[in-house]
């Protein structure tokens, strides 16, 4: 069963680069056919796909994110990472990563982080 965790700061200055890592446990990163997403829920509001990193290496992102978003990964430590730059209070979500595989999804808890001076 493959399990995520996420972790990063809760809080983050506007224009300050928002970063967090997502470690799997029970699979690798890079097991043939597994997506590694990472998703934002902002307050009163649905979820928002925010980009992707297959288990070949290949990068996806949201295109209204994509000159602020960077995603990567570490094959050593099985971790997923997500940075956000620039960001304001409208980025104030919690943020999520999850694995689609074949007709599985496996999600993390997800974690708050807040924009705020």
């Amino acid at each position: 069963q493959v399990q995520l965790q996420e972790s990063g700061p809760g809080l983050v200055k506007p224009s300050q680069t928002l970063s967090l890592t997502c470690t799997v446990s029970g699979g690798s990163i890079t097991t043939s056919g597994y997506y590694w997403n990472w998703i934002r829920q902002p307050p009163g509001k649905g979820l928002e796909w925010m980009g992707a990193i297959a288990y070949d290496g290949s990068i996806y992102y949201r295109p209204s994110l994509k000159s602020r978003t960077s995603i990567s990964r570490d094959t050593s430590k099985n971790q997923l990472s997500l940075q956000l730059s620039s960001v304001t209070p409208e980025d104030t979500a919690i943020y999520v990563c999850n694995a689609f595989y074949s007709l599985h999804v496996y999600w993390g808890q997800g974690t708050q982080v807040t924009v705020s001076s």
